[in-house]
């Protein structure tokens, strides 16, 4: 459901959304609770809720930065399969020029339609489908580096170092679509202490004693938008490939424009 959301829904409207939606439902609920218990006041009861008050808010604060930082961190693990894909890739490309013409051709040809098959795979992966053409064409780039008749120490140098390279960008390739087909977000164990401790919170300022309801409401709908928010947060970054804080393909794109300003 999370990946859906994500992948559909503009983050501008998602947040918008969530926001609305939390600081709505604790609104009409702190009004249904002063309507009918309008005796929830008094400096006992306020002491009590001050209290739970203190506890559900650090618990909640230090529980949603753990989750965050745990997210990124795997934004950041996707990023660095990504660049090392791409960076691995665009020496190929460069290294390719040590090789005698009808080698060097047939390696950047290779390599152009390996990394064009891998970027259409990325949102092939991201949708939940296969594409096996990638695998096809990291095929025909390995059979094209197997053909390589090296003549010189130079050559024969870069083509272990090529292989070295080229084996570096499909294993990580292949970690980066092996994350991206399992990758269900959260499981529900996270996302209902993620609503219990919301819930709790939002409970302790709903019931919490204030004689002006004006001041009630305005600090219910303003911990009603941070939740939101805070949970808007979670789900953009529950997933590392899909998303608007996601990592990109542009590596892969920039592999691209190196093989093709070299034949320019």
């Amino acid at each position: 459901m999370s990946q859906w959301m994500v992948s559909h829904v503009p983050p501008w409207l998602l947040l918008l959304l969530m926001v609305t939606c939390t600081a709505g439902i604790a609104v009409v609920a702190q009004t249904v609770v002063r309507r009918r218990f309008p005796n929830l006041r008094g400096e006992e009861h306020n002491d009590v809720i001050k209290f739970a008050f203190g506890v559900v808010g650090f618990v909640f604060a230090f529980f949603i930065g753990f989750v965050v930082t745990a997210m990124w961190g795997q934004i950041s693990h996707a990023d660095d399969l990504v660049r090392t894909e791409g960076t691995a890739g665009a020496q190929l490309a460069r290294d390719s020029h040590i090789f005698d013409q009808p080698d060097r051709d047939r390696i950047r040809q290779a390599l152009l339609e390996y990394e064009q098959a891998a970027i259409t795979e990325w949102d092939e992966v991201n949708e939940g489908r296969s594409f096996p053409e990638a695998d096809r064409a990291l095929d025909r780039l390995y059979a094209a580096y197997e053909n390589v008749q090296a003549s010189t120490d130079a050559q024969k140098t870069l083509l272990a170092s090529s292989f070295s390279n080229l084996n570096d960008a499909s294993k990580n390739r292949a970690e980066r679509v092996l994350q991206a087909r399992t990758d269900t977000g959260p499981p529900w164990s996270l996302w209902a202490v993620i609503f219990v401790t919301s819930g709790l919170l939002l409970g302790c300022a709903i019931i919490y004693g204030v004689e002006k309801a004006t001041n009630h409401y305005a600090m219910v709908a303003i911990i009603g938008t941070l939740v939101g928010a805070q949970l808007f947060l979670v789900v953009e970054l529950s997933h590392p490939y899909v998303g608007a804080v996601s990592t990109v393909p542009e590596p892969l794109h920039h592999v691209v424009r190196v093989l093709q300003d070299s034949t320019t």
